[in-house]
């Protein structure tokens, strides 16, 4: 039966492996057929997406490697998005994102992971559940009150020619449920792909919607692809962290009882 499952997870992540890669690959393409996009960089910012696939599967699995790659995915993302003028992707990926690949990787150290072995996940309490409910409520408010400021100016100075309040919503939600999903990760918490879940969700229901807009382009529909594939592997990192975080619970109750 063991066997068996292996043997499914390594088919399972080559699938989900192959497919995440092929659909940055083809948003890629797309985007270099623009005359105004820069070669290079646009390589480089493909480079990373496809070190972000790689980091997004090993974090499923629990294998600490997936923080050498994270590291390599934030860092070329941060400096593509200082290079672009995008100021507040460049301060969360830099000082935020950045700095928690090497928390997340002492924290997992700390806890069991190492080439060989897996980490030991643990589960939240319902008290740190209220906790992380609260910070998400009031994230995603102050979230939206950012967005939606930046939206009325555009609006006001002509670039845009509406306030899709449901677009912004969805954005602060995604934004806040990233945040709090690098903190649960790092620490090694099981439940952190129930939000990683819920930002695949409603980063489809996001390309979705653009896709339905006239701001839909040539590689819209890739990227409803591309969050499809971060899904299933997300609903399959939920399966095997919720199993870790059992063995941990019951190799903790061991140790405990032969203590006494």
């Amino acid at each position: 039966m063991e066997k068996t499952k292996k043997g499914f997870n390594f088919w399972f992540n080559l699938f989900i492996l192959f497919g995440m890669a092929t659909a940055v690959i083809i948003v890629n393409i797309f985007k270099l057929q623009d005359p105004e996009v820069q070669t290079v960089k646009q390589i480089i910012v493909a480079l990373g997406a496809v070190m972000g696939v790689v980091n997004t599967v090993l974090s499923a699995n629990g294998n600490i490697w997936t923080f050498l790659f994270g590291v390599i995915d934030v860092s070329i993302c941060a400096f593509t998005n200082l290079d672009s003028g995008n100021m507040g992707q460049f301060l969360q990926h830099a000082f935020y994102f950045l700095p928690m690949q090497f928390v997340g990787f002492w924290q997992w150290r700390k806890r069991g992971a190492d080439s060989k072995e897996k980490v030991k996940a643990r589960r939240l309490s319902k008290k740190q559940w209220i906790w992380v409910i609260a910070a998400f409520v009031a994230g995603t408010a102050l979230a939206y009150g950012i967005l939606y400021w930046v939206d009325l100016a555009q609006f006001k100075a002509g670039y845009i020619q509406e306030i899709e309040k449901d677009k912004i919503l969805l954005d602060a939600t995604v934004v806040v449920l990233n945040i709090l999903g690098q903190v649960l990760m790092s620490f090694a918490y099981a439940d952190q792909w129930y939000l990683w879940n819920l930002v695949n969700v409603f980063s489809i229901m996001l390309w979705t919607n653009r896709l339905l807009s006239a701001q839909a382009n040539s590689y819209t529909v890739v990227m409803v692809i591309k969050y499809v594939f971060y899904l299933l592997n997300s609903i399959n990192g939920l399966r095997i962290w919720l199993k870790l975080a059992k063995e941990g619970q019951e190799e903790v109750e061991t140790s405990k009882a032969g203590c006494c």
